[in-house]
């Protein structure tokens, strides 16, 4: 295939993801049939019709019984509820973060998984944070951070095994590049309810980890306390695990999530 012919289907492929959205954006004003969508769209009837199949089978549209009109289908609902949920755990977090670091001094972040990465999501800085950095929205290693080992403990085992089957960068010395190594690691993280990172992402850089679970229970973030490694010591993470699971659990309820 020439460089001429992948462009153009690059663009169509584009073209193709704009009219979908189109069709959605219509739908959410109110049911409509292929005609009237093909009319929105400027195209042919054949061509609205392939585009409304492809929505319907994600369950992004529905069909309304035999009367030929399509509205929005509760798929939409599912993908809502998933930003609506991360919107959620953004504002419910800050608050729980900002308590942490005024305890500890220390920067307090929540991050998700997001693509094979953790990105951060909120944050809050303690007064003896030495660093200014922000690290919302910054998208950091699974395998190289405390927040990312939480994450990928607590993965489905096929996800975990396809991500470690992964190049796994090396940031610093005491980066775990095996994933062998590091399978062991995280299975150790499930048992125990958190993860720790000594100079893995960054030298002189300690970090704990602690997972936030959402309504059915399953791990949907990732809470951290980060620090140099001078203040932030080893038996130090130790000792603020406990708050940190307790503040964590506390989030994890106001998120709808209660232990048995």
């Amino acid at each position: 295939m020439s460089n001429s012919d992948a462009d153009r289907g690059t663009v169509a492929q584009v073209q193709s993801v704009d009219r979908a959205i189109s069709v959605l954006e219509m739908l959410a004003h109110g049911e409509a049939g292929i005609t009237e969508i093909a009319g929105e769209l400027g195209v042919h009837k054949s061509t609205a019709s392939r585009l409304v199949s492809v929505l319907e089978s994600r369950g992004l549209v529905e069909q309304l019984g035999d009367r030929g009109k399509y509205a929005i289908g509760f798929g939409i609902v599912r993908l809502a509820g998933a930003a609506t949920g991360r919107m959620d755990l953004t504002k419910l977090g800050q608050p729980t973060c900002q308590s942490l670091a005024d305890e500890f001094g220390e920067t307090v972040n929540i991050a998700v998984a997001d693509m094979g990465v953790a990105i951060n999501i909120t944050q809050a800085r303690g007064s003896a944070a030495i660093s200014a950095q922000n690290w919302i929205g910054q998208r950091t290693p699974l395998h190289a951070t405390s927040s990312g080992k939480v994450l990928l403990a607590f993965m489905p085992p096929e996800e975990r095994k396809r991500l470690l089957g992964l190049p796994l960068d090396r940031y610093t010395p005491r980066t775990v590049v095996d994933p062998d190594e590091l399978s062991v690691e995280l299975d150790r993280v499930a048992i125990d309810g958190f993860a720790a990172c000594y100079e893995e992402l960054e030298l002189g850089l300690h970090a704990v980890a602690v997972p936030i679970r959402g309504q059915r229970g399953e791990v949907i973030a990732a809470m951290s306390a980060s620090g140099p490694s001078y203040r932030l010591s080893r038996q130090r993470v130790r000792q603020i695990v406990e708050p940190m699971t307790a503040a964590a659990s506390e989030l994890s309820a106001q998120l709808g999530y209660f232990a048995d």
